[in-house]
This record gives C-alpha cells, sequence and structure tokens, in this order.
C-alpha cells in the first residue's frame, strides 16, 4: 500500500443526501440511462468552469488547451468511465460535492416525498440530482479528481457503494479533470455496450459544446491479415467525436429540432421533463447578443424560496461566465431557464458589475418583454399548455404587477381568475374576457378577495350582484389581494373591491333603486342611531345598505383602508396590522333586522345586534375575538325562542 492510499478515510452521507440516494435508487426505474446525460452535463461544466478560472490564470490549462470529454467502457470488467479534462476538484471540494446536497430547502423537499414511486420520481426531476444519478446503474462508484493547477500527487479517490457512507483518499492522477467510474450492477450490464453508448450521448448530449470522445468502432477483420493486425486490440485505441461539439444556441433555429431543443433545455435545467416552450432569438445592433429561454412544466420545489438562487446561464462569446445570473430577468420571472450569451460585456465580468452595467437594464427590458411575448402566444394558440403553465406558475406571475410597473397591463392581460360566472374552481377566466362580458353602462370590474373560493362565492356582499346579473372576480389566492392594490386597473376600468367602502353601481342602478336607498336611509335613521350607541367602539360606522337580499348584515372596510383578508395574512405573519374598525351594514327588509328594529329592550337589543356583527364576521372569513362568548349569546337566544 502506498503512502497515498493510507490516508484513506471514511465518512457518512449527509442524511439529506442518503435519503435522495435511497430514493433515485428506487424511484428512476423507468428512465435509468439519464445517468449518462447528467454525468456529462456535469463534465460539460467543469471544462465552463476551467475556461472561466482561466481567463485570470492562463497557466491553469498547462499543456492541455483542447477540452474535451471521454466515455469508455469494458464489458468484461462491467464498467463504464467518464472522464473530463476540466477544472476538477480537490479534496475539500469532492467531500463537499459528493457528500452533501448544497440546496436550500432540502429538508422540505424531502417531507413531500410520499412514497408513490411515480410521484417520487416527478418530484426528483424537480430537484435535479446530477452525480448521484451514477447510482442508477452502478452499486460502485470511485471518482479520481485532481484540480487544475495542482500537482499530479495532489489528486483524490472518493469511493462509495450510495449506501451510508463514502471513502475519501489522497491519490496521484497525471492531468488536470475528473474521471468517474461505474461498476455496472449485475442487470444493467446493457449500458457496457459501445453502441448502446453511442445512442444515449447522441440522444442526450448532442448540444454539449465540447467533443463527447468514444474509441472508434473497429470494423472486423479478414482471415487472412497477418499477425501484426491481429494484435490491433493491444493498441491504443483511437476516439472519435459522437456529438456535433457546437454550443447549439449558436446554430441556426431552422437547423435545431425540437427534440434538440428540449435535450439542451433538459442539460441546463436538470429537469426531467420537456419545457412547454421556448424562445430562440438574436440580436444584433447595438447590443449583440443570443437568447435561449424556456418555460418549464413543472414548479421546482423551492420556487417560493424567493432569496434563493436563480437566473440564466451567462456566456460571453461562448465563454461560460456565471451559472445563475438572476440580474436579466425580474423576480417574478424567476421559473424562466436557459442561456444568454453576450458579445458585448468584458469576459471579467462579476455579479457586481453586472447590476452597475446600463446595457444590463436594456437587455433585461427585452429578455422581459420576449417571455412575456411567449406567454401570450400561448395563451392564445396552445391554451392547454398555458393552463399547465398557469397551474405551476400562475401565482409567481401575480407578483407581477407590484415589480414591473412598465409591463403591468401586458401582465394583467396573462393573468386567469375564477368569477361568477365559471363553471368550476379552474382558474380560467382573463380580465379581457370579463371586460368583453360587462353590462352596458358598467364601469367598474368588481372582485371581492376571501381566504378561499367558498367564502368568497358564499359572501353577502355578492347579493346584489347576483340579483342584478354582474359579473364579479372571486379571488382566493394569498397574494390577490396585494396584487390588486398594485394592479387598480385594466383597460382604463378601475377594479373595485365590494366590500369595500359604500356600494355605488353609477349606471347599473336605476332611478328607482337610488330613490329607494335614499328613502331606505330615512326610514331608518332611528334604528341606524340605535346601533351605532349600542356598538360604541367595536365599528366605525353603521348604516343601512340595499347591497344585501338574503343576509341580514355585512362588514365593509373604507375605501382606502386594507381589506380585511389581507389583514388577516400580515397577522399570520407575524407583522403589525393598522388599527381600523369596519362598518357595519344592515339589511333593512330582513326579518331579523326588523326584528330587531322592533326590540323595546334595550340589552336584548344589544345582545341580538352583537349575534349579527358575530355572523358579518364569519361570513368574510374572520376570526371571532371570543369564540366562547358568540356561543353563549347564540345559545340564550335560541332557548328564548323555543320557551
Amino acid at each position: 500500500m502506498t503512502e497515498a492510499t493510507a490516508e484513506k478515510q471514511t465518512m457518512g452521507f449527509q442524511t439529506e443526501a442518503k435519503q435522495l440516494l435511497q430514493l433515485m435508487i428506487n424511484s428512476l426505474y423507468s428512465n435509468k440511462e439519464i445517468f449518462l446525460r447528467e454525468l456529462i452535463s456535469n463534465a460539460s461544466d467543469a471544462a465552463d468552469k476551467l475556461r472561466f478560472e482561466a481567463l485570470s490564470d492562463n497557466s491553469l490549462y498547462g499543456d492541455d488547451g483542447d477540452l474535451k470529454i471521454r466515455i469508455d467502457f469494458d464489458e468484461e470488467a462491467k464498467t463504464i468511465s467518464i472522464s473530463d479534462n476540466g477544472i476538477g476538484m480537490s479534496r475539500d471540494e469532492v467531500v463537499n460535492n459528493l457528500g452533501t446536497i448544497a440546496k436550500s430547502g432540502t429538508a422540505q423537499f424531502l417531507e413531500n416525498l410520499t412514497g408513490d414511486q411515480k410521484k417520487d420520481s416527478q418530484l426528483i426531476g424537480q430537484f435535479g440530482v446530477g452525480f448521484y444519478s451514477a447510482f442508477i446503474v452502478a452499486d460502485r462508484v470511485s471518482v479520481l479528481t485532481r484540480r487544475a493547477g495542482t500537482d499530479p500527487d495532489q489528486a483524490t479517490l472518493w469511493e462509495s457503494t450510495g449506501e451510508s457512507d463514502f471513502s475519501v483518499a489522497a491519490a496521484e492522477k497525471a492531468g488536470r479533470g475528473t474521471e468517474i467510474t461505474l461498476h455496472l450492477k449485475s442487470d444493467q450490464l446493457e449500458f457496457a455496450n459501445g453502441f448502446r453508448l453511442r445512442s444515449i450521448i447522441k440522444k442526450y448530449s448532442d448540444h454539449i459544446s465540447i467533443p463527447v470522445l468514444m474509441p472508434k468502432e473497429e470494423m472486423p477483420k479478414p482471415d487472412d491479415e497477418d499477425a501484426e493486425d491481429k494484435s490491433a486490440a493491444d493498441k491504443t485505441p483511437e476516439y472519435e467525436a459522437i456529438n456535433s461539439a457546437k454550443a447549439l444556441w449558436t446554430r441556426s433555429r431552422t437547423e435545431i429540432s425540437d427534440e434538440e431543443y428540449q435535450e439542451f433545455y433538459k442539460h441546463v435545467s436538470h429537469d426531467f421533463e420537456d419545457a412547454l416552450g421556448w424562445s430562440h432569438n438574436k440580436v444584433e445592433g447595438k447590443l449583440e447578443y443570443t437568447s435561449l429561454l424556456y418555460i418549464p412544466g413543472r414548479a421546482p420545489f423551492d420556487l417560493w424560496q424567493r432569496d434563493g438562487v436563480r437566473g440564466l446561464k451567462l456566456y460571453v462569446q461562448r465563454t461560460f461566465i456565471l451559472d445563475e445570473a438572476e440580474q436579466f430577468l425580474p423576480l417574478y420571472l424567476r421559473f424562466v431557464k436557459g442561456i444568454i450569451d453576450s458579445n458585448d460585456l468584458p469576459l471579467n465580468v462579476s455579479r457586481e458589475l453586472l447590476q452597475s452595467d446600463p446595457n444590463i437594464d436594456s437587455i433585461r427590458s427585452a429578455l422581459t418583454k420576449r417571455v412575456l411575448d411567449m406567454l401570450e402566444k400561448m395563451s392564445k394558440n396552445e391554451p392547454e399548455k398555458f393552463a399547465t403553465f398557469w397551474q405551476e406558475f400562475g401565482q409567481v406571475l401575480k407578483e407581477g404587477p407590484a415589480e414591473d410597473f412598465s409591463n403591468k397591463e401586458k401582465i394583467a392581460g396573462l393573468l386567469r381568475f375564477t368569477t361568477t360566472h365559471s363553471a368550476s374552481e379552474v382558474q380560467d377566466q382573463t380580465l379581457g374576457d370579463y371586460v368583453a362580458r360587462m353590462q352596458e353602462g358598467q364601469e367598474k370590474i368588481y372582485y371581492i378577495a376571501a381566504d378561499n373560493l367558498n367564502t368568497a362565492k358564499n359572501s353577502p356582499h355578492l347579493e346584489v350582484f347576483k340579483k342584478k346579473g354582474i359579473e364579479v372576480l372571486l379571488l382566493h389566492d394569498r397574494i390577490d389581494d396585494w396584487l390588486m392594490g398594485h394592479l387598480m386597473e385594466f383597460d382604463g376600468k378601475q377594479l373595485q373591491d365590494v366590500a369595500k367602502g359604500e356600494l355605488d353601481l353609477g349606471e347599473l342602478d336605476n332611478e328607482e333603486d337610488k330613490k329607494a336607498k335614499e328613502e331606505l336611509s330615512e326610514k331608518h335613521s332611528g334604528l341606524v342611531e340605535r346601533a351605532k350607541e349600542a356598538l360604541g367602539d367595536e365599528v366605525n360606522e353603521v348604516r343601512v345598505t340595499n347591497r344585501l337580499t338574503d343576509s341580514p348584515a355585512c362588514l365593509v372596510v373604507a375605501e382606502h383602508e386594507m381589506g380585511a383578508q389581507m389583514q388577516r395574512i400580515l397577522e399570520a405573519a407575524g407583522q403589525e396590522v393598522p388599527d381600523t374598525k369596519p362598518t357595519l351594514e344592515l339589511n333593512p327588509e330582513h326579518a331579523l333586522v326588523s326584528k330587531l328594529d322592533q326590540e323595546a329592550d334595550e340589552e336584548r337589543f344589544k345582545e341580538l345586534l352583537s349575534v349579527l356583527l358575530d355572523q358579518a364576521r364569519l361570513a368574510e372569513g374572520s376570526q371571532l375575538k371570543d369564540p366562547a362568548d358568540f356561543v353563549s349569546r347564540l345559545n340564550r337566544l335560541l332557548l328564548e325562542l323555543t320557551h
């Protein structure tokens, strides 16, 4: 045993890595060949990283400037090896990269797993599997790696059977880079076959921008060849490139097939599923750059971690610079995957420089418009695809109007809602659809925001709208009330919360309606005064209303105050909420309110009024401050009724 191998050390996998390993081995049974795509993709990334580091230190190339990936196999030994001459890894990088999963939210991701292999394999696809996919086909994996710029005796050998631990030892390696050797499971020997490997490389990795090499297949020799030719097997094999080795985005759109676009998407995103759509565009003029942007078909598990790392892969003149450059798209488009390759940015550009470069704002604006145009086109021409997009990313898009004022109207046109016109709970109605159906004389787009669809659908505030056949948006996503606060109008029509301010239907109320409302106010002014005095500072105001037809009472907030749903969300998040009081509106034509008006006993009047107030709170989805008190009041009233 050499001194180097004597330094072998055994370590345990991080808990999350161990869980993910077991899941992958058991769940990805139906698509085992993706292991090669993932390992070639990693090797390509290693080459990109070497190119980037060599920008400031050209000596890292040494005397080996041609970057490449090599695939070897040995049917007798039952092995496949994938080697590259990219950046390589130090011992610490080996332990960190191959022993842990450095992704925020990993534990939460694992909690979402169901034990159903089919569903779990889709989740794993959202997570991205990378190196660990090797264990789908191998029962032992060894990684020999040496970081560029270090000596041959500074290499590291990592080995594992993919169970609970791995070993790390010092080793020697002649050249920089990484060589991964897979010792195949007995039922996976189909992969130790040249034809099989070549077909996988062509299928998944043709777009990789450096050559993926394999030994040339030898043609069978005639029997009368001399002994020298018969010993050809002992010669060093000759290698040939299997892929086209040209960056896909540099090729013309007309010569790229849909399959090639989809495989490139899987390369940049590490997603298992196809993208819903893409946009490949070359810009020439004042700024020169190429972009290839994809809309994924499934949300990643960490979509809602707004502070997570995300963005496009940035290249400058085909040289990889940054893996996740977030400066090129706004946060509400954080689901978009892809690359941007600029001819104008300096090769030594950093994240800090990107934030201050005025050219970036121009590119960002153009790419944002391109994504929104792509979504608009999808919504018109491929509604089923757009419905899938909306289900996965609709709530993220709703962040847009607050973040991107210049594209507010364009984003608003892409939003989908449930309305009183909807046949199901699906959010499939656009604001454009609503405007097209507006009644003659209707000037506003009406909406109600609630914690869930049932609460919105059954709100007492909708009663007059149902009676008059006026459509109302039923908002039930947590973000909706906040969205409306920033959207405010669409197509020149003001958005109006039906639970705010005094109800004014404008021209939708005829003279008869207006006259009836005035008469009601005058007729029941005594009831209003009594109610105000009885409730004191529990409410801001009491008034009679014509917005109710079936309910005795409802609560409204002032026109410019925060809605009840937004208040509840902020309170649940532990944030301070302004101290506001609602207005109680009474329906004087309801039997309960008539009975209340006739009640002579002030204590009983107050008791009945308090029950109506609490009922109105419950109807809007609010929590009662004292539920036990409400129940005891109700019980007393019920007992009186039964005597």
